[in-house]
């Protein structure tokens, strides 16, 4: 999954390119491309020892059709710099209301096939023999995660995405034990590097809020490793 964000966020650079090229619009692009990546890693990627390989190999076309199409733009370089490096000060309230609705589809989604998705992340042949839809959901999952990424890729660009996508997760499974534990606290770790990203950001005065952002999610980890390790209940569901 972490292999499936990196590839995801950096097709959504490919999308947005190709939005700003026709339509001058990079998150409809970004959008509009992350769904088309999902479509084709779900298709492609059916059976699990295939999915690292078919991920690799649409990331590296995806990301020379990218280079191709922004070598085509020649309007302001910032739109180009804000699709790898994010620019949440520049959101306008037409984003903003689409990075909410997208937010609540996640949410309903995520609600709908979170059991299922369980039983098919735990033990998926068991699933399957259960009559679980494994290859729908982890199509479905892969949508979801599509969005998710491209939503957040508007904070920090494409190029630090996995500050948000994959830091506060793997945090906070160093802490909490259960899965909705580990869900609830790995979105207040990413809403804390957000916010406290962007109070960094604007109390230097120099650095960009990505940059902030990345650097306290990554400090979140750093301390979530070190209370993990120090405490009896994880190192023993550790061991």
């Amino acid at each position: 999954m972490a292999f499936a964000v990196h590839g995801t966020s950096e097709l959504a650079f490919t999308g947005a390119a190709a939005g700003l090229l026709i339509a001058d619009n990079p998150i409809a692009g970004a959008f509009g491309g992350a769904v088309v990546v999902a479509t084709v890693l779900g298709l492609l990627g059916t059976k699990v020892r295939e999915r690292d390989t078919v991920i690799g190999v649409v990331l590296a076309f995806g990301l020379g059709i990218g280079v191709l199409l922004l070598g085509y733009y020649h309007g302001f370089a910032t739109e180009a710099t804000n699709i790898l490096f994010g620019n949440i000060f520049g959101v306008s309230n037409g984003q903003l209301l689409v990075l909410l609705a997208v937010g609540l589809g996640v949410l309903i989604a995520m609600g709908v096939i979170y059991r299922p998705l369980m039983f098919a992340s735990v033990d998926p042949e068991v699933a399957a023999a259960r009559g679980v839809p494994v290859v729908v959901l982890g199509t479905i999952f892969l949508y979801v995660l599509a969005l998710t990424v491209t939503a957040a890729a508007q904070v920090v660009g494409t190029l630090l995405v996995l500050s948000l996508a994959i830091t506060p997760a793997a945090s906070a499974i160093r802490i909490a034990t259960k899965p909705s534990s580990v869900a609830i606290l790995s979105v207040l770790f990413a809403l804390l590097a957000s916010l406290g990203g962007v109070i960094v950001s604007l109390a230097s005065g120099t650095l960009k809020p990505s940059v902030c952002v990345a650097t306290v999610s990554f400090g979140l980890y750093v301390f979530a490793r070190l209370y993990g390790k120090n405490t009896p209940k994880r190192a023993a569901v550790g061991s």
